[in-house]
């Protein structure tokens, strides 16, 4: 029960700090609250110890960039820049070789700064931030989860661009929601 309220608080708190930050984003706190206390629940349940710091920071950061790329179509920097120094500290704590995290990292980077280059329609420089961390966290959790990974944000930008009728398809919530994934498979 503990975790839920605070996984509820936490969300209520990213909601309020996106609100005044830089380029504030507006997002209702409970869109960020109920579904963070529900993956802080679930990360519980799922995750192993050492790896519960990063899902339970993966499941945060997944919902408020989601709340804020599904509203405004934008990832904040406020928010991926931040993540690449704390991925990195729960990768850490998690035990995870650094080395096989920095390539994850850089791979996923170069793959999407390259998308972003080549059709920069197709891809926000939010996502290809992002991409880092993410990359590190699959890496991290398996060679294999790098692909899998990759399988996994497109199949959700997918479901995503089949329920949107106009505008662009956020791409941050497919890389969130594999990211978490491959955590709470990794037990």
């Amino acid at each position: 029960m503990v975790i839920v309220l605070s996984g509820f608080c936490t969300g209520v708190l990213g909601a309020r700090f996106l609100r005044f930050a830089p380029r504030g984003a507006v997002v209702r706190p409970l869109w960020c609250a109920a579904p963070v206390a529900v993956l802080w629940w679930l990360s519980a349940l799922l995750v192993p110890p050492e790896w519960l710091p990063l899902a339970l920071l993966l499941a945060w950061l997944g919902v408020l960039l989601s709340a804020v790329d599904l509203r405004h179509r934008r990832l904040p920097d406020v928010l991926t820049l931040p993540a690449w120094p704390l991925v990195g500290a729960a990768l850490w704590w998690a035990g995870a070789e650094p080395r096989r995290a920095l390539a994850g990292g850089a791979v996923f980077f170069a793959g999407h700064l390259v998308v972003r280059l080549v059709a920069p329609s197709a891809m926000g420089g939010g996502d290809v931030k992002l991409a880092a961390p993410v990359g590190a966290v699959l890496a991290s959790v398996s060679w294999l989860a790098l692909p899998a990974g990759a399988a996994v944000a497109s199949a959700v930008t997918l479901a995503l661009a089949l329920r949107r009728r106009a505008g662009g398809v956020p791409y941050g919530p497919g890389l969130l929601t594999a990211a978490w994934l491959a955590v709470a498979s990794a037990g």
